[in-house]
């Protein structure tokens, strides 16, 4: 049923009044009707309308002649909903109102009525009327919210004009006048029935009309703009709905049935009606329509909201038809150039696509870590004018990017939002071969670009049980990345994910890692469930093709992760012990090789030691700041290319400071002060001319957001952190609040501190994975300083939103600590950090 004023089916066994055979309806319609269907050189939108003005002057012969012959005046013939849109479909259904004045006898009109709702009985044909006043029209509509919606489309088929034209007018001012109470309930119309019959652009036997996404979708987003307080994204939009009636109308002739649903036996003859390659050809240009609908309807509804909630304020009236409040907004910022922004995450005004390639990756793994939509606009204004990433690309694109895939849940819509404005295939361009691909197996629950993203939203919550989690997330990506191409799939896909790796700027011992990753992401589910696991042939097959200890940990978490995003017969708890089983196996086998993630000590540079002795000659903090700059790219030089800017796109920060208690946390809690984000650092205990210890912090940074602090104002606050009069945890935790008041931040996954038995003969190895966040680095360091250990060097790495870090700590004795020891520091610092 379309949004009609009644929905009542014709009688079984309908015969027209006086007994006319329904073996021979009104006039030659039939006959042209189906001389119509059967042309095959009328198709689309021109059949459809070529259609509608058949009926349309059927049902106006009708009117004429039987209101003529009844003496009748004052009544009209008005066509709604889809009908009303001229958008007919071999088997539509007709949605009919039949107006009148009031002043007609009452048999007379219903008489009247039978005569024209008969014959289309008499077809066979769906018919939703009523008879009605233009009065009792305005009231019904009133009270119904599709009833409503119909008469948006109301068009005028016979009669009296003025009759329709009262009717339609009437439906527009109190459709309008409505909107803010009608709009929340249209809204909340929509999402029930996408909860009932799901996406459409991941089913394998879609709604085309009722599912989201579909045409009842694309008819919601009509009568949104029909309200002037918001309006659709009109790119795409129009030629996606109009493909879906395409899709629609071959499904009727090839069925011969009115339906809507596109089952998986009828695929290959409506993909042959329409001429197209085969079922997968159909349904992915299906998908993709779909997903330009359900795009639209996300930001249409995010404005409608933005826009209620400003009138909730009272604004002025002009600043709402243009979607502003009468006040400003007020800007909370994000990182370097984004900003929330009326609940969204937008640029900043002082941000230069143009100028800053990283931006549009930033502002997509802001909006995804604060839990925010990123504004449409800014994505556009970031796809006009962003200049393309060099390749290899820079650290920062690479940590962005991980730092979107392990946003969780929050990844997903702001992946949508760029791959609908076409910059994932910028970024990516093997993505283009997996974008609405489907899967037909009934185990997969989503296409397979979709299904990579729930991968990596899987995977980012199983990130502290890995000791690379930007291997873990980008793997993630990428695993089904071959099933754009011919043959095994895990075969393509370890090629194409080597590229990529090398793409994003991996080095070639972690590219290796991921292509690893993707060729045997099926290795372990497949051997757990169907190989013997006593044997040791298996798992010795199994250790050969991982290779390390590592690996095999974060293939562990991929084949975890993979499974989960598949559906939910994929992964249970028989299968998930089967498989810890075989990875504990192999583990077993590989523990005999050396291990060289976690280091030592390492030996100083030149620079360490001269700041070292220069520290201890000065008996306070020393530091310099050194500030990288990207080489320009091919790409970026040439005859007729201005010369690039040398963009900074990294800061090293040493600080040499003489061994006293508390140099960590406050280093770090100064660092954290300053809005200065610690991407990597080692600290390092020296012993220069032997004349005393001196830590030695060697740190990589970047400003969270606006410029870098001066080196003199940071060597004065770590002095006042040193001697006591800065307190740190105070100055962080009423930050922290103020943040906390305005920003949403994603749910992560719990810290994890673990005891890296058998790393270190020297000392005890304390493991970090947490989410890196504000002073995360100062509170580890009160953490251990509480605990009464000494930190002989540290290991920092910031892996997108992950923080990995290791500590080699010492007891008062200068030895490694004892387990139960150790095992107490890892348990405090673990409470510390929730």
């Amino acid at each position: 049923m379309t949004d009609s004023v009644e929905d009542t089916a014709g009688p079984a066994g309908a015969q027209s009044p006086d007994n006319e055979p329904a073996a021979a309806p009104e006039g030659g319609y039939p006959a042209a009707r189906l001389r119509l269907l059967q042309d095959e050189t009328a198709t689309g939108p021109d059949r459809r309308a070529a259609l509608a003005r058949l009926t349309d002057d059927w049902l106006a012969g009708l009117l004429a002649r039987h209101g003529t012959a009844a003496g009748l005046s004052g009544t009209a013939l008005v066509a709604v909903g889809g009908y009303g849109r001229g958008e007919l479909s071999p088997r539509s259904d007709l949605d009919l109102l039949l107006l009148h004045d009031g002043r007609a006898d009452a048999g007379a009109l219903a008489a009247l009525a039978d005569r024209l709702w008969y014959p289309v009985w008499d077809l066979g044909l769906a018919l939703d009327h009523s008879v009605r006043t233009p009065a009792q029209a305005r009231k019904a509509a009133r009270e119904d919210l599709k009833v409503q919606l119909g008469l948006l489309d109301a068009r005028h088929l016979a009669g009296d004009p003025d009759l329709t034209a009262t009717v339609r007018t009437a439906a527009y001012a109190d459709w309008r006048e409505s909107a803010p109470k009608r709009l929340p309930e249209l809204h909340d119309l929509c999402q029930e029935r996408a909860e009932r019959q799901g996406e459409l652009q991941y089913l394998l036997e879609p709604d085309l009309k009722e599912a989201r996404g579909g045409l009842r979708d694309a008819t919601a987003l009509r009568a949104v703009a029909a309200s002037w307080l918001a309006d659709a994204p009109r790119g795409g939009l129009e030629a996606a709905r109009t493909r879906l009636l395409d899709v629609r109308d071959a499904l009727h002739l090839t069925t011969g049935r009115a339906t809507d649903r596109l089952s998986l036996q009828d695929q290959d003859q409506v993909a042959g009606a329409l001429g197209m390659l085969d079922a997968d050809a159909l349904l992915r240009q299906t998908y993709e329509s779909a997903r330009t609908i359900s795009y639209a309807a996300d930001v249409t509804w995010r404005e409608v909201g933005r826009v209620l909630r400003a009138r909730s304020l009272k604004p002025t009236l002009r600043g709402l038809l243009h979607g502003r409040t009468a006040g400003k907004g007020e800007r909370s910022p994000l990182a370097e150039g984004v900003v929330e922004l009326d609940g969204e995450a937008v640029l900043a005004r002082t941000a230069r696509p143009e100028r800053d390639p990283v931006l549009v990756l930033r502002a997509a793994a802001a909006a995804a870590q604060a839990g925010l939509p990123l504004a449409t606009h800014s994505i556009r204004r970031c796809a006009t004018a962003n200049r393309p990433l060099p390749v290899p690309w820079p650290a920062e694109a690479r940590e962005q990017l991980v730092t979107l895939l392990g946003a969780g849940t929050h990844t997903v819509p702001v992946w949508e939002a760029l791959e609908a404005e076409g910059i994932i295939p910028r970024l990516l361009p093997d993505w283009e071969r997996v974008r609405c691909r489907p899967q037909r197996n009934p185990v997969h629950t989503w296409t397979v670009d979709r299904h990579l993203v729930e991968t990596a939203v899987r995977a980012a919550a199983l990130t502290r049980r890995v000791h690379r989690p930007d291997l873990l997330l980008v793997a993630a990506l990428l695993h089904d990345i071959g099933k754009g191409w011919p043959g095994d799939h895990s075969v393509a896909g370890e090629t194409i994910a080597r590229d990529v790796a090398a793409r994003l700027g991996f080095d070639a011992r972690d590219t290796t890692v991921i292509a690893t990753l993707v060729r045997h992401h099926l290795l372990l589910i497949e051997t757990a469930t169907r190989r013997d696991l006593d044997d040791p042939a298996t798992v010795g097959a199994v250790a050969e093709a991982v290779g390390s200890t590592r690996t095999l940990e974060l293939l562990h978490a991929l084949t975890e992760a993979d499974a989960l995003a598949t559906g939910p017969a994929a992964w249970s708890a028989w299968r998930g012990g089967l498989v810890a089983d075989l990875v504990k196996r192999v583990a077993a086998r590989l523990a005999g090789e050396p291990d060289t993630e976690l280091r030592g000590a390492g030996e100083p540079t030149a620079e360490q030691e001269r700041l070292a002795i220069e520290a201890r000659r000065t008996g306070g903090p020393v530091l310099a700041l050194h500030t990288r700059a990207e080489a320009p790219t091919e790409a970026d030089t040439g005859p007729e290319a201005p010369a690039p800017a040398q963009e900074p796109v990294g800061v090293e920060l040493l600080i040499a400071v003489p061994d006293q208690p508390g140099v960590l946390p406050a280093a770090a809690g100064v660092l954290a002060l300053h809005r200065l984000t610690v991407r990597a650092a080692d600290l390092l205990l020296l012993d220069p001319i032997d004349e005393g210890p001196v830590l030695v912090l060697s740190w990589r940074v970047a400003a969270e957001y606006g410029s870098l602090p001066q080196a003199d104002r940071l060597r004065a606050d770590l002095l006042r952190a040193l001697d006591g009069t800065l307190d740190i945890p105070a100055r962080l935790a009423e930050r922290e609040r103020a943040y906390a008041r305005r920003s949403r931040t994603v749910l992560a996954p719990p810290p994890r501190v673990t005891v890296a038995t058998g790393s270190s003969d020297t000392a005890t190895v304390i493991e970090v994975r947490a989410q890196d966040a504000h002073g995360l680095l100062h509170r580890i360091g009160r953490a251990l300083e509480a605990a009464g250990v000494a930190v002989r060097s540290a290991h920092i790495s910031t892996l997108g939103a992950n923080a990995v870090d290791a500590f080699y700590v010492t007891g008062a004795d200068g030895a490694p600590l004892a387990d139960a020891a150790a095992h107490e520091v890892a348990a405090a610092v673990e409470r510390a950090l929730q």
